[in-house]
């Protein structure tokens, strides 16, 4: 079913809703008071987000507790979706509070992200406005034709009422946007409503349901026993809407067969296509939200696919298979964990994984993907100081782009991701390929996330690979996970008939290189000394908005590096003291790559083995 819709979209399972209110006053936000708005459903806490004021990117939130006793307690987190310290209450003002006759209530700004409510009655209100103006999935943003909202971004919570109910309706939602169905996920549509009203079990539950208000196309299908939603928020010429919903069915079929479970109803894919440099995926319980560059779509649905079916995945890792490091949520302050590399490592190794199985890798794409990554690792020189474990303790420095270099840091994206391979291969080499990553994660999904209990970090992991290859994992996990030992390629890819070789390319290079800072473009994150980039002013830090007038995007290192040696290219910079041109000749240099080939011999054996190795499947025992 397709069709384009003004509607509001809320990725949640049992309340948060699919539609828009009525039009209300663009003059003023709509007064909330202890009687006013009625609530269909009370809760312990409900919230109320005007648009009036949509045009100025201000929502007017009202937050209203009926039943209360002495000291109200709110925070505003810190941080949300990333991990970075983002204060969000930097875009919060007016804060006030009235009782149920209206009259002023005293309210203390106790700390920076908290304020302070002394109810004299049963009922109170805590109003204040916030400035939303941070596209992409990490961020909230309202606009004159466009919402999408990351709760934890927008509203308060007390510690006291966090694990109860709570309610949101959206207010004065522009007459443009219209009127239109209301959808709670997970339950049969409801039909037209004067107000969008959602319920969810607590905050948590609510912040974990962001929503897309505009115009946008919608389509929806029916797969496995579950539906799917996809919504684009972007320019229909941008994008291949068929090829779109292919990609989409074939991912979550891989999924969901590869893991043999389907904890979920309905799940929605919310995409925005922007113009602008869009980069990345935010997982959610029973949906995502994705942003990719819309000129990246129109050679290939690639870029998309890639980030869908990681971010498809993390629907078992992480939003259900939680290590215990980030188990409870606290947003209040720095959650250190060194269980990233699994959580989002190896995710990329499953969902690169489910590509193949999918049929949008070629085996042999799957192969040059994994060696991109080893490649990757390995022009890292940090990786010879920093383990997997501690770059995801490091998570919290990524904002700088300094840390982002080769020289201080890798990623526990891309090693985890490597490590995911070099796992699923050594469970795989223990048992004669009848034991792999696949059973890892069904138990891990049968023992902690079905029982609801977080695992213990790496010592989770470790336990797993054990318990289903019945070997020890004790010197994979010291060496590699928490040390710093060079990995055991030749060893391990040898199960499968490849082996890791060298060999040296000439490519073209700008005197600097780059990584993708919070708004997906691209940072300068190390010059190269004696440069013509260090000689025109370039230094770390320095955004790269556009080159010869085209919006730079993330793959920004791989457009220069495959340009003509010699090339002029003009680039737009902008740092903290504005923007500014400059024009760089493109000089040559050599690189040493890593890729995967065959091994002299291969055996028929081999072959089979990685067969089953690229599409994640066991063998059966004796071999095929």
């Amino acid at each position: 079913m397709t069709h384009t819709r003004n509607v509001a979209l809320a990725i949640t399972q049992l309340g948060i809703v699919l539609a828009f209110a009525c039009a209300g006053r663009l003059w003023g936000a709509t007064a909330v008071t202890c009687s006013s708005p009625a609530s269909a459903k009370p809760q312990a806490t409900e919230y109320f987000v005007s648009l009036a004021d949509n045009t100025h990117h201000l929502a007017h939130v009202s937050i209203r507790f009926s039943q209360t006793a002495g000291t109200i307690t709110l925070n505003m987190p810190v941080w949300n979706a990333l991990y970075q310290v983002r204060d969000f209450a930097a875009n919060m003002e007016n804060v006030k509070a009235a009782d149920a006759l209206g009259r002023p209530v005293t309210v203390v700004n106790s700390k920076t992200s908290e304020w302070e409510i002394t109810a004299p009655g049963p009922c109170v209100v805590i109003d204040y406005d916030i400035h939303l103006d941070n596209d992409g999935p990490f961020g909230a943003q309202l606009s004159g034709g466009h919402g999408f909202f990351n709760w934890a971004m927008v509203l308060m919570y007390s510690p006291a009422t966090r694990a109860q109910g709570t309610s949101l309706q959206l207010l004065d939602v522009p007459a443009t946007w219209g009127l239109q169905d209301v959808h709670i996920m997970g339950e049969a549509p409801a039909g037209k409503v004067e107000q969008a009203v959602g319920v969810a079990h607590d905050y948590d539950e609510l912040v974990d349901s962001p929503a897309e208000l505009g115009i946008f196309q919608h389509w929806e299908f029916t797969q496995d026993g579950a539906t799917y939603h996809i919504v684009v928020h972007g320019d229909p010429h941008d994008y291949d809407a068929g090829k779109l919903q292919d990609m989409v069915r074939k991912i979550t079929h891989a999924a969901v067969d590869w893991m043999a479970d389907r904890p979920f109803d309905e799940y929605t894919f919310l995409y925005h296509f922007p113009r602008s440099p869009g980069h990345g995926g935010m997982e959610h319980a029973f949906g995502t939200a994705i942003d990719v560059n819309a000129e990246r779509l129109h050679g290939s649905m690639m870029p998309v696919a890639s980030v869908s079916a990681h971010e498809f995945f993390h629907l078992w890792n992480v939003k259900r298979i939680r290590p215990q490091s980030l188990d409870p949520i606290d947003y209040q302050r720095v959650m250190d964990t060194r269980a990233l590399w699994f959580s989002e490592g190896v995710t990329s190794t499953v969902g690169d994984m489910l590509l193949a199985r999918a049929g949008l890798f070629s085996d042999r794409q799957y192969i040059d993907r994994v060696a991109s990554e080893i490649n990757e690792l390995q022009s890292r020189p940090a990786h010879r100081w920093q383990s997997a474990e501690e770059s995801s303790l490091n998570a919290w420095f990524e904002g700088d782009a300094f840390y982002r270099s080769r020289e201080r840091s890798i990623s526990y994206y891309n090693k985890g991701e490597v490590l995911g391979v070099l796992l699923d291969l050594r469970m795989r080499q223990l048992t004669q390929g009848t034991k792999s990553l696949r059973d890892l994660f069904q138990w891990m999904n049968q023992n902690y996330a079905k029982k609801g209990v977080p695992f213990p970090d790496s010592d989770g992991v470790q336990q797993a690979a054990e318990t289903i290859t019945g070997q020890s994992f004790g010197e994979f996990f010291h060496n590699y996970v928490s040390g710093v030992v060079e990995l055991p390629y030749s060893e391990l890819f040898n199960f499968v008939g490849l082996q890791v070789a060298e060999t040296t390319v000439r490519t073209s290079t700008p005197g600097f290189s780059t990584s993708v800072n919070l708004d997906g473009q691209p940072e300068v994150a190390s010059v190269h000394p004696n440069s013509d980039a260090q000689r025109a002013g370039v230094i770390i830090g320095d955004r790269i908005v556009a080159v010869d007038g085209r919006p730079a995007t993330s793959s920004l290192d791989y457009l220069l590096g495959g340009m003509r040696p010699g090339t002029n290219v003009k680039l737009t910079l902008a740092n903290q003291r504005g923007q500014r041109t400059v024009k760089l000749k493109l000089t040559s240099h050599e690189e040493q790559m890593y890729i995967l080939q065959d091994v002299p011999s291969l055996t028929p054996e081999q072959r089979a083995h990685r067969v089953a190795w690229i599409h994640g499947d066991d063998e059966s025992a004796g071999g095929q």
